[in-house]
């Protein structure tokens, strides 16, 4: 039996003495920790792990700890990927300990084998990508996954993302991104689950369960970066980076919630915000980073800035140079810093002059050291660089089958008039118009990491491949954000031609995004003018949308009566948004983010607050507004199917609920169409009346059912007091006695409404 100091000094006798230290103090360092028994080391939540940090730390020089909190990119060209020959030399003096942009199992081997063989200490190199919603095989981007309501499929494709990065030499994606967005003039919102803080917490759970699996050191994982902390989806005026001013009811009851949820799934990592929060920027928040991650949360993973946001404390105008940016991040509780380089650069300055201790360099190393025996990487550096597994991983056919079916999943049905979908058997002639029909690169949305967007299928592939029986007649009328009408003839001609139109219309990938905010959200370029050209030909005409956004589409919803939203959905989008179009799967996507008839009503969300004087069409001073109404245009939760479904009134288990007990709220429903179908049956609550002022309804339960014709199931949902509780006039946390609105419905705003009381 080794004891703890026996070790240390074996290590520190191997190490100095070694030429090739580096690969046999791992060696040692892995045995002798192996032979200690669980009665000496185990005896923690992380196993042994945390003592096999603090050895090691001991051994590490303030620079080498330092380098562990230094994250630097690979960059790409035509020739592939490549390493800056100053970030080479960092490698090899351990002056670096992640590296981002970097993948496929040779190159990360390479560099591997630099960290591990050419250093003092031999510590590995953590790789990290944005695998935002897959690697190879591109699913739908994460807004759209968030419309199927379906969390085993959610989780099912982080895992698949995570088994085919894994296999090219990643350990760590940045991802998932779990801002909350009440503002789709903010691009991000394609990367994120909408407005409602109740699903998002659960597609954040989902996601991280799927990265990380069970075990990370299962080298098929990843680990997960829950990000951006805090409030970032709420940058005023919808513009990417800016400012964020809320309360601090608005900011834990919206915008924790999900990043909470996914640090109690697991998650590893932790990103910082761009935006300052009510004047103070995140990368320098102690309020976020001490006070409520680690004393209110007890997060023990390692939190990592977003690219250059130390640097950008000085833009920020709160720091004064690079050594002040550096002081406050680390005070802030910020481990890693991306790509500026300012702990590198400042923090053994720092440390000499007294202004950031060596304690706090220790914490924020053990964070990241912890992650890396987390991931196995001391057992084995090379266990993710595996060129054989990497073969077999990408882009399997039981992965593109699983793309498909998702992306089918995510696709809202928002307007079915005449149900002219699905697709009749005796329409043989369709006319194919719009800038996104025959359209790849599209289709894989923002943040496609390292997807090949000619691998995609587009919709005309997607519908003449699945189709054959039917002649589909191509014009693209005009480009995504063309202003031209040149094509609007040949456009017009088709439809004339045809049977029915198909009018694909939409935004291109780099339309939403990091950096893509919109003030306009309407259809960019002519393509509206094209979608009116076309419609006077007087035929059938479906609109099907791929955009990462709501948009604001007013005249497709007085005018078409079909409208299918697609979002970007991917490699396989072409074959799922056939399957769809023809029937071959019915619909039942929800919306999981409200669409505004113009931008004027931004921010609308279904869960606002009521206010002193409630809308009244018949009296003027209420609130309203003077030119459009005040509903959306599509609700959140709203998504129609090729069938019917009819709800029950809703029944009670009783009308009254003590705190310490529960209440079970059921209703039927039954199918009473023609085809099968999924319905997801949404419930809401409202607390009538509080010590402070509650949304008029808040999501707090929802079931996925499935249902053939005919067919009726008793759907149960049980509240606690959990369900029931929110942050009080003073700041605490709990339900307060009183009187609930219950409903239930296919979406927020069509419902069966019941009501029980609370009581002490």
């Amino acid at each position: 039996m080794f004891y703890k100091g026996e070790i240390i000094q074996i290590i520190e006798v191997e190490s100095y003495n070694m030429k090739k230290q580096s690969l046999l103090l791992i060696v040692t360092l892995t045995i002798l920790f192996s032979a200690c028994g669980d009665n000496v080391y185990n005896t923690g939540k992380y196993d042994g792990i945390d003592q096999k940090v603090d050895s090691l730390l001991s051994l590490m020089t303030l620079e080498e700890k330092i380098g562990q909190l230094t994250l630097y990119t690979s960059d790409m060209d035509q020739t592939g990927a490549f390493l800056r020959p100053e970030y080479i030399e960092d490698i090899k003096t351990g002056s670096v300990g992640a590296l981002f942009n970097a993948y496929g199992a040779e190159f990360t081997r390479e560099l591997q084998e630099m960290a591990v063989n050419e250093t003092r200490l031999g510590i590995p190199l953590l790789f990290g990508y944005d695998v935002i919603h897959g690697h190879r095989t591109i699913f739908p981007v994460p807004l759209a996954e968030a419309s199927s309501w379906d969390m085993d499929m959610i989780k099912l494709t982080a895992e698949i993302a995570a088994r085919e990065a894994a296999s090219e030499g990643l350990h760590w994606t940045f991802a998932p991104m779990v801002d909350i967005s009440k503002d789709p003039r903010w691009g991000r919102v394609v990367e994120g689950s909408g407005e409602d803080a109740f699903l998002g917490s659960k597609i954040a759970a989902a996601r991280v369960h799927g990265f990380q699996g069970d075990d990370l050191s299962d080298e098929y994982t990843l680990a997960a970066t829950v990000k951006h902390f805090a409030a970032y989806g709420a940058a005023q005026a919808g513009r990417d980076y800016h400012s964020v001013d809320m309360s601090d009811r608005e900011l834990r009851e919206v915008h924790l919630p999900p990043f909470k949820a996914a640090i109690e799934a697991g998650a590893v990592s932790i990103m910082t915000a761009f935006n300052d929060l009510n004047g103070i920027p995140a990368t320098a928040s102690t309020y976020l980073f001490q006070d409520i991650l680690r004393d209110e949360w007890n997060f023990e993973g390692f939190v990592v800035t977003d690219y250059t946001a130390i640097m950008e404390l000085l833009y920020h105008g709160v720091a004064k140079d690079a050594h002040h940016a550096s002081k406050l991040a680390m005070d802030a509780g910020i481990d890693m810093s991306m790509q500026d380089g300012f702990y590198q650069k400042t923090l053994v300055d720092l440390v000499e002059d007294g202004r950031v201790s060596e304690s706090q360099i220790d914490r924020a190393v053990k964070y990241v050291l912890r992650v890396k025996f987390q991931l196995g990487l001391f057992d084995d550096p090379f266990r993710y660089s595996s060129v054989e597994r990497q073969e077999v991983e990408i882009m399997k056919p039981e992965n593109l089958a699983i793309a498909r079916d998702m992306a089918r999943k995510s696709i809202v049905l928002l307007k079915n008039d005449d149900q002219v979908l699905p697709i009749k058997e005796n329409i043989k002639t369709i006319a194919v118009i719009g800038p996104m029909a025959d359209n790849q690169r599209d289709l894989l949305g923002s943040w496609s990491a390292a997807g090949d967007w000619s691998q995609s299928v587009s919709l005309l592939d997607g519908l003449r491949n699945n189709n054959p029986d039917v002649t589909f007649i191509y014009a693209e009328g005009t480009g995504i954000d063309d202003e031209s009408r040149s094509g609007f003839n040949e456009a017009v001609a088709a439809a004339r031609q045809a049977d029915m139109v198909i009018l694909a219309l939409g935004e291109a990938y780099w339309m939403s995004g990091e950096a893509a905010s919109r003030s306009d959200i309407n259809l960019p370029g002519a393509q509206e003018e094209l979608a009116k050209e076309v419609y006077s030909a007087g035929k059938p005409t479906v609109a099907v949308l791929m955009n990462g956004r709501p948009l604001t589409i007013n005249w497709l919803d007085d005018n078409i009566p079909a409208i299918l939203e697609t979002w970007f959905l991917g490699t396989t989008a072409g074959d799922a948004i056939s399957d769809v179009l023809f029937g071959e799967y019915n619909p039942s996507g929800k919306l999981p983010m409200t669409f505004p008839r113009n931008v004027g009503q931004i921010p609308i969300h279904y869960n606002m607050r009521n206010t002193g004087r409630p809308f009244d069409a018949d009296s003027k001073y209420t609130t309203k507004y003077l030119d459009v109404p005040n509903e959306p245009l599509y609700v959140f939760g709203h998504g129609l199917s090729y069938t019917e479904f009819d709800y029950s009134p809703i029944s009670l288990s009783s009308k009254t609920m003590q705190v310490s007990d529960s209440l079970e709220v059921s209703i039927t429903v039954r199918n009473i169409g023609e085809v099968a179908g999924e319905e997801v049956v949404q419930l809401y609550l409202r607390d009538k009346v509080a010590s402070v002022s509650r949304p008029v309804r808040e999501l707090k339960g929802f079931q996925k059912i499935h249902l053939n014709p005919g067919e009726s199931t008793e759907v149960v949902f049980t509240i606690t007091n959990e369900e029931l509780s929110f942050y009080r006039i003073d700041m605490s946390y709990g339900s307060e006695p009183g009187e609930f609105s219950v409903f239930i419905g296919g979406n927020s705003r069509d419902t069966q409404t019941a009501e029980f009381e609370l009581i002490e």
